[in-house]
């Protein structure tokens, strides 16, 4: 809901838990400044998507491998997220980022 329709509150209220640790440096932790963080970005940005490839879960975590594309020129990025699910609320997010270069040293895809 987030990251490919950009239904930034209605998901926050459907799917985060009323204590939301954030990881990622650059979004305060809670629900409102999680908000407050994405609903401007998707405004600035509104071609921006994201693509799930794969998803895993495992007790209270749920890992997803993501393709984030600004716009459709953008080459993008690989993005693990990692969330923590405390009755089926996520609790604390972390994730890792990974610009996706021009060149590479082999021939398989980061996907």
């Amino acid at each position: 809901m987030v990251f490919q329709d950009h239904k930034v509150q209605e998901a926050a209220d459907k799917y985060l838990g009323p204590q939301y640790t954030q990881h990622n440096p650059h979004v305060p932790d809670g629900v409102k400044p999680f908000t407050d963080y994405f609903i401007p970005h998707f405004k600035e940005n509104p071609e921006a998507r994201s693509e799930i490839k794969r998803a895993v879960a495992e007790g209270d975590l749920v890992v997803l491998h993501v393709h984030s594309k600004m716009n459709k020129a953008d080459r993008g990025s690989a993005i693990v997220d990692i969330f923590r699910v405390e009755k089926g609320r996520i609790v604390e997010h972390w994730d890792v980022i990974q610009a996706i270069p021009e060149k590479v040293a082999n021939s398989n895809t980061m996907f």
